[in-house]
């Protein structure tokens, strides 16, 4: 019985079922082990805490103009669908005067036609945006929160001994993120990027600058035997890691 709980709680359920990712069936074994077994609830109940801590920590405010963009889609809508009455019943009446104004109407309310799918457009993209810093947040928790996640502290070299960073990896969910504590200062004419090389292919995670959150985790792309670099680049960054500049690495 032992193993069968040690197993449930090593696996992922209970981060699942609390972020409503479960199937039917695993959502009734969650909630039956829950129910049965003390130490399942307690872990449960801890869990609880901390995606609550957690979510507040990294609450995702949501995109700027967001909530103007909407308004100001409903208010266009509205005038539109105003505006095409007023051109159609306009058109019925001038077809008897001037048969050349119902090419004007028909281009008005194709204009707005076009406007209205852009604004969709944008909506669909922001929300988008949305689904995937979510997701990106829903990875971090199940991370940071799962007993099989190794953790490797990262330290800048002579070029850079105040660099500080930890990576967390995780082998059986296929999941790593970085945490930069700290990068020294560069020249203007400097920064910092980092490198992941992965299944053979070196890909450029982007330059670093200035560390505004401390808690912030950076997504690395994961592989067996992957080596993750940080470098020392000219201001705007580089196409490929120079060699002779590599501040720090790590292998996951």
């Amino acid at each position: 019985m032992k193993d069968k709980i040690r197993l449930f709680l090593e696996s992922d359920l209970l981060e699942k079922y609390l972020l409503g990712a479960t199937s039917r069936e695993e959502t009734s074994r969650v909630e039956r082990y829950i129910v049965m077994y003390p130490e399942v609830r307690k872990q449960f109940e801890e869990l609880q805490e901390n995606l609550e801590a957690y979510a507040k920590l990294h609450a995702l405010p949501s995109p700027e103009g967001l909530k103007a963009k909407i308004l100001q889609r409903i208010r266009k809508e509205d005038r539109g669908r105003r505006k095409i009455r007023r051109f159609a019943i306009a058109a019925s009446v001038a077809a008897f005067v001037f048969a050349g104004s119902s090419y004007f109407f028909w281009n008005q309310n194709q204009s707005l036609q076009d406007e209205n799918i852009m604004v969709n457009n944008r909506i669909q993209n922001l929300e988008a945006d949305m689904k995937q810093q979510l997701e990106d947040v829903r990875n971090q928790f199940i991370v940071l929160n799962n007993p099989q996640t190794r953790k490797y502290y990262v330290n800048g070299n002579d070029k850079a001994r105040d660099l500080k960073a930890v990576a967390y990896v995780n082998p059986v969910k296929k999941l790593s993120y970085i945490n930069v504590r700290n990068l020294p200062n560069l020249p203007e004419d400097q920064c910092y990027q980092m490198w992941a090389e992965v299944n053979g292919e070196m890909v450029n995670l982007g330059i670093m600058k200035k560390i505004e959150d401390k808690d912030k985790l950076l997504a690395l792309p994961y592989g067996e035997n992957a080596i993750s670099y940080i470098t020392i680049e000219p201001e705007g960054g580089n196409t490929s890691p120079t060699v002779q500049n590599i501040v720090a690495n790590i292998s996951y």
